[in-house]
């Protein structure tokens, strides 16, 4: 069957293995009914072939033809006197069941189904009568669905990693989702969920938490277990966005021994108080010396355990603020934000701002000119104004007559006082605008890039929550990291989605 490797009508016709079935009468009435003894394996939407065959050869058009399956009425198909009844015929079938005629008179009662449905999948039964004498035999049809390419991104840390979510529609049967990582070790996943539409296909969603920051790439694959068909996606992971051993509790753990041999040294101050006392009663002259000194010893100590616990809790907040800055590490892309400063009075530096303003507004330069293949991520601070644009634009090299502008097209996270909105778009038209809800205005946003499988997603750093990605469409031309201190303006262009 054409789109379907591995499986043709010829590979179950011709020749195929065969199963009788008897019931009531035997091969003595003359003859007996066979059919495949594997099953017959068709994928969603195409037609299928069930064979079924009379030995000896004869000719079948006077006999009584039905194909059923749980129950003899209503029937698949009911052929009687060369034509087909169909008070009888279940009503999924009228119209896609019928027999192939042409070998009618070799005793062929192969029956065709078209547009194999999943509902299809199952066990059909071939069943012929002459007068009072009939044969039956059993096939089974298997319908095979295979699903969309899964779908695989990050949600954000969670359990000391990183939560990685697949989805997958269009299957069937029930697929199995399988978790892999670069070297092909399989990885233990979440509890997935499974779930049909009204066609009985089924969709999958499943995560897994990655804690091993090494890891690099993670595949998702999903697997059809009757024909053992996959698909799969990978996505890369950088280390930077995996959560960090918090500072603060090393430090504390260092300290931990300290305070130990404190507290030793206090246990045997008190073991010298002890023994000054005996050695009071024995020395009465020289009670009051020792009691002197003993207490100089102990506030002398006590002063120095107070200093040493005001100094871990000053190391305790110090730590637990470096803690919240090195969830995520720099970017190794280096950018340079150039503020302009409207009130400077020197006119050298006016003039060159004024320069550097004209064009598309760009804010942003880099040591890299533009990115045409691989991955990057970069981090943009600063973001406390009312109005910003920031993301990338993708330009190709000039064609139809259209200058470098005209081809430009944009993928950015637009902010307007209190709204953020996420838009694509070119010079002419809008591919996909977004409202988006965020709580919790970001200071510092983190960009990831993937050019091959043109993935653009926004991290807020302060919290890691993922804030937007983009995934479509592919990348084509040479992309450049775009920020701007003014919300954009779309109010002339037109509207494709």
């Amino acid at each position: 069957m054409e789109g379907f490797p591995g499986f043709s009508p010829a590979s179950f016709l011709l020749p195929f293995l065969l199963l009788q079935v008897p019931t009531l009468c035997s091969a003595g009435f003359g003859f007996s009914v066979k059919a495949s003894a594997e099953p017959v394996v068709v994928l969603l939407g195409e037609d299928a072939i069930l064979p079924c065959q009379l030995y000896p050869a004869q000719s079948t058009a006077h006999m009584h033809i039905r194909w059923y399956r749980a129950q003899l009425s209503p029937a698949v198909l009911v052929f009687q006197d060369r034509q087909d009844l169909g008070g009888e015929q279940m009503l999924e079938y009228r119209g896609r069941a019928e027999l192939l005629g042409a070998s009618l008179g070799r005793g062929d009662a192969t029956l065709q189904i078209r547009r194999a449905r999943t509902s299809d999948h199952g066990q059909y039964r071939c069943r012929v009568e002459d007068g009072d004498v009939f044969q039956e035999a059993t096939v089974e049809l298997h319908v095979i669905g295979l699903g969309s390419v899964p779908h695989i991104y990050m949600m954000g840390p969670e359990e000391g990693g990183i939560r990685v979510l697949c989805s997958s529609g269009g299957w069937f049967p029930s697929p199995k989702v399988q978790w892999r990582d670069t070297a092909g070790v399989k990885l233990p996943s979440l509890p997935e969920s499974q779930s049909q539409d009204g066609d009985g296909l089924f969709r999958v969603v499943a995560s897994l938490v990655v804690k091993d920051s090494s890891v690099g790439n993670v595949t998702c694959s999903i697997q059809n277990l009757l024909s053992g068909q996959e698909k799969a996606s990978a996505i890369f992971l950088p280390e930077p966005f995996f959560p960090r051993v918090s500072p603060w509790k090393v430090a504390l753990a260092g300290t931990l021994p300290v305070i130990g041999i404190l507290l030793s040294g206090l246990s045997y101050v008190g073991w010298k108080q002890h023994q000054a006392k005996k050695r009071a009663i024995k020395e009465k002259k020289k009670e009051s010396q020792e009691t002197d000194q003993m207490r100089s010893e102990k506030e002398s100590v006590l002063k120095d355990q107070e200093k040493l616990e005001a100094e871990l809790e000053r190391r305790k907040k110090l730590y637990h603020e470096d803690w919240k800055k090195a969830l995520i590490y720099p970017a190794l892309v280096s950018l340079n934000h150039e503020i302009f400063d409207q009130n400077n009075s020197d006119p050298k530096r006016k003039e060159n701002c004024n320069e550097e303003i004209q064009g598309d507004g760009n804010l942003i330069t880099l040591e890299k000119k533009d990115f045409k293949s691989g991955q990057y991520y970069w981090e943009v601070d600063k973001m406390d104004t009312d109005e910003w644009t920031l993301g990338i634009y993708e330009e190709h090299e000039e064609e139809n007559g259209l200058s470098k502008e005209a081809s430009k097209k944009f993928r950015v996270l637009v902010k307007r006082g209190c709204e953020y909105r996420a838009l694509a778009y070119c010079s002419q038209n809008i591919a996909l605008e977004e409202s988006l809800l965020i709580k919790e205005h970001p200071q510092k946003i983190v960009i990831f890039l993937d050019y091959e499988d043109s993935n653009l997603s926004f991290y807020d750093v302060a919290s890691g929550a993922h804030i937007f990605s983009f995934t479509q469409p592919s990348f084509s031309g040479s992309v450049n990291p775009y920020f701007k201190h003014k919300a954009i303006e779309l109010s002339h262009l037109s509207n494709i989605k």
